[in-house]
């Protein structure tokens, strides 16, 4: 396949036989993608060493080979067996949320300790080099280089290609709720191309939301063996008892099927799933949500250096969008106001002020123009909001001083949206489980689309984070917000 004169490595997975089969090619981009990785991983290595090992002057020590080589030979190799072993190479996490940068973090901590061991041991005095530098450089490298090739699959995914073949086998509400969630995310990498069903039948007859009804749930696995599925994704039906689902999986044996089920829960996933075996049952263990200790002390010790970090940074910057503030209407620079913070303390937010002086009182005539969704008061063309207010809001520049609430604990760099006191007035049971932990400056929410979305999804997204928070994840939301905020998407 070639695409600007070059001949792409990864072939389209919209190849299908004549029949309706899914074509082998169509699967083969996973294990080139994987090989493309690996030798990313290697080479960025050997780079990264090579390069320490010539800026600190290494080469030019007598005996280099003896102190130097075997050090830097074997920092690559511990790193390199150290992503091998926590299986960060495995395809079903390559390109798939947090989970890769997870396992290469963890992979990448463990070579530091087993080399900071080893050092000690071997009293070397070179080793300092290597575990304060050198894997901290090819940590940096190598998270660039996989971010790259992320974007690289994301791109090719939004175009059709390199997707995962899925049979999606449940009831017509469950699969047609996962086929609408695969359309809307591309860049998970699921394009379901079968549906099995109880009776054989689609909302449709034959088809779902235009994908074929191929059979019966009873015939999955030979659809699998037939058609060369990728992924066998399991909804809920009433047919899936546990002895079927066993015997489903024994037949998948052998094939390159992978079989998912998704669990009759809330959205629960992350570091709070755990499979468990007792008493010869396997078990799904569901952590309790982590809203204090180590973890979060850790959060909020981030919270506090990368505010002050951020603050130095763009203290020029703030000065210079104050001045504009201040010049292009009248008021005062920042725009004070009152939300609704962890555990229900109301606290006193600070952004720029982008609306003309005394807007929140123009705020009930304009109601009946109110285009938020649920509580939310939010107009696409606000006639408040001022010429430099409306520049700040498409790339949220007007949010910066919050960094001063998250200096000040009341706020997190990743959280929930912080609500106004009459709108958290307005919420149910469910919904105050946003504010079990600090709002946060930034979130799933201004990722995924901030003011367009549907009030039940930004809740969904919202109540997702308190679940399943992470370190890694926090990670990822801050790498993706730069990318949001540049586009200025849903931003009014």
């Amino acid at each position: 396949m070639r695409q600007g004169g070059l001949v792409s490595p990864f072939p389209s997975a919209r190849e299908r036989l004549a029949n309706g089969t899914i074509s082998r090619p169509a699967i083969e981009w996973e294990q080139r993608y994987r090989r493309t990785v690996i030798a990313s991983d290697t080479i960025t290595t050997a780079l990264v060493v090579g390069a320490i090992g010539d800026f600190f002057g290494a080469r030019d020590a007598a005996n280099w080979h003896e102190k130097w080589g075997i050090l830097a030979f074997g920092t690559e190799l511990l790193v390199l067996g150290a992503l091998a072993v926590s299986r960060s190479w495995a395809p079903a996490v390559l390109g798939q949320g947090a989970e890769e940068f997870r396992r290469l973090g963890r992979s990448l901590f463990t070579a530091t300790v087993v080399l900071a061991l080893g050092g000690i041991a071997l009293t070397s005095r070179n080793i300092k080099l290597w575990v304060f530098v050198a894997i901290p450089a090819i940590a940096l490298v190598t998270m660039t280089s996989r971010y790259l090739l992320r974007l690289w699959l994301h791109r090719q995914r939004k175009e059709g290609r390199c997707l995962r073949p899925v049979l999606a086998a449940g009831s017509p509400a469950t699969v047609r709720d996962l086929i609408t969630r695969t359309r809307s995310f591309p860049h998970l990498g699921w394009r379901v191309d079968g549906v099995c069903t109880t009776e054989g039948l689609g909302i449709e007859d034959d088809r779902l939301d235009g994908v074929p009804v191929v059979g019966r749930l009873s015939d999955v696995a030979n659809h699998v063996r037939r058609d060369g599925y990728r992924v066998v994704a399991v909804t809920p039906d009433p047919h899936w008892s546990p002895d079927r689902l066993r015997r489903l999986a024994w037949n998948l044996e052998g094939s390159d099927a992978e079989m998912i089920v998704a669990p009759v829960l809330m959205e629960v996933a992350g570091p709070r799933l755990h499979v468990d075996a007792v008493l010869g049952i396997p078990l799904l263990r569901v952590s309790m949500p982590a809203f204090t200790g180590g973890r979060r002390a850790i959060k909020g010790v981030v919270d506090w250096m990368g505010a002050a970090i951020l603050l130095l940074l763009f203290a020029p910057l703030m000065a210079f969008v104050g001045l504009l503030v201040l010049l292009d209407s009248r008021g005062g620079a920042f725009y004070r106001q009152r939300r609704v913070g962890k555990d229900g303390r109301e606290f006193t937010i600070l952004k720029f002020r982008t609306m003309v002086t005394g807007a929140h009182g123009a705020r009930a005539e304009l109601a009946e123009h109110n285009e938020g969704a649920g509580p939310l008061f939010k107009l696409r063309r606000d006639p408040r909001v001022t010429r430099v207010g409306a520049v700040l809001r498409r790339y949220s520049i007007d949010e910066l001083p919050q960094l001063f609430n998250v200096l000040t604990g009341s706020m997190s760099l990743v959280g929930p949206r912080p609500p106004l006191p009459e709108e958290s007035a307005a919420y149910g049971p469910d919904i105050r489980r946003r504010l079990l932990v600090k709002p946060g400056l930034t979130g799933l929410w201004q990722i995924s689309g901030r003011s367009d979305l549907p009030w039940d999804e930004a809740v969904r997204l919202d109540l997702r984070y308190v679940e399943d928070w992470s370190l890694a994840l926090d990670t990822v939301i801050l790498w993706k917000t730069l990318r949001a905020v540049l586009h200025g998407q849903g931003a009014y």
